[in-house]
């Protein structure tokens, strides 16, 4: 998948998040975190530089797309709102957790590559799910191609739903 329909889900957890009465920047700065948190898994590219090859269990769509990273990453950023002593840390985590999960979830859901390491470390095999309909993106430089416009265009459309309620002026 292109990093168009995981940022849509960046866009609507940080509204989600902030709510109607943060002001332009607390929500502004709650929808990036949130993107980010939303791309986090594709930080295993990396891998390609250092050698290791797509089927590997750290290669791309590996151990980063697990349940378990998800459940990783939710518990860190509540412990380190707990200790921030920012409100509701334990919600925080659960909508990071989820964020971070919508990730594999959608890349299940594209029609290309080798699947998802949703059971990483108990089990290497990867996985799609049975219903398919996000058109696989290239990845690199190849994603600044035509094929890699189509693909974002695409995901903007199905994601369209998403991104108006997340961008939808507040009242």
């Amino acid at each position: 998948m292109a990093s168009v329909g995981h940022v849509i889900v960046g866009l609507a957890a940080g509204r989600l998040w902030a709510g109607g009465g943060a002001s332009t920047s607390q929500l502004a700065g709650a929808m990036v975190g949130f993107s980010a948190l939303a791309l986090l898994p594709d930080a295993d590219v990396v891998a390609f530089a250092f050698g290791i090859p797509y089927a590997h269990p750290f290669g791309h769509r590996g151990a980063s797309h697990s349940i378990v990273f998800a459940a990783l990453v939710g518990v860190l950023v509540g412990l380190i709102a707990r200790l921030r002593g920012q409100p509701q840390p334990l919600r925080l985590a659960a909508l990071c957790a989820a964020v971070v999960m919508s990730h594999p979830l959608l890349d299940a859901m594209t029609t290309g590559g080798l699947g998802v390491a949703w059971a990483w470390p108990w089990s290497a095999e990867r996985a799609f799910l049975p219903w398919r309909p996000i058109p696989v993106s290239p990845i690199g430089a190849g994603f600044l191609s035509e094929r890699g416009l189509k693909v974002a265009l695409t995901e903007l459309a199905q994601g369209s739903p998403l991104w108006l309620w997340a961008l939808w002026p507040r009242r």
